[in-house]
């Protein structure tokens, strides 16, 4: 289904569509499927009907994020067009924390549920990408993977997204080549 490892909201976004550089794998594959994604983030509590205008912003969206994402890793500029994207997602919300049975939680506050969520992870996308841990943010190395993290080892050497699928893929093959 859906890959919720990642600790960075903006970055498990991204992970919707995996491995862009080969036989890509697209997980919002309808309205639908974008609900369910921002359901199982916790980020639309209220009944709402995701449109097809909603899923083309919301992978346009996932994509700017990516792009940039990818040119913080590589030390370079990011498009203004990629930055204007993320920068119209967070402005266009209405949706505002709440703490509600001792766990913090997003309401929308505006008329359009799917676009309020959506600002939820332009912000955080704008919060990592441009801020204190900006220098954190890496690209995995694992094979066919382009997920995109924030390094919080201590020697800020993590190589994969994430130790469970990635890491784990790494060590076997590396393990594999040297059995044969």
């Amino acid at each position: 289904m859906f890959r919720l490892d990642n600790d960075t909201l903006a970055f498990r976004f991204t992970a919707t569509l995996t491995n862009r550089n080969g036989s890509r794998f697209e997980r919002l594959t309808s309205p639908q499927r974008l609900e369910l994604w921002l359901r199982a983030n916790d980020l639309m509590d209220t009944p709402t009907t995701a449109t097809e205008d909603d899923l083309r912003g919301a992978q346009d969206l996932r994509e700017a994020i990516h792009r940039i994402g990818t040119a913080v890793c590589e030390d370079r500029r990011a498009s203004r067009a990629d930055v204007g994207i993320v920068n119209t997602a967070s402005e266009l919300g209405d949706a505002h924390l709440v703490l509600e049975s001792g766990r913090a939680l997003w309401k929308s506050a505006g008329d359009n549920p799917i676009r309020d969520a959506l600002s939820i992870v332009a912000a955080d996308a704008i919060a990592v990408l441009g801020g204190p841990d900006h220098d954190r943010v890496k690209a995995c190395q694992g094979d066919g993977c382009t997920g995109l993290y924030v390094d919080t080892s201590r020697g800020n050497n993590r190589r994969w997204c994430s130790m469970n699928i990635c890491g784990n893929k790494a060590k076997k093959s590396a393990m594999t080549a040297r059995a044969d």
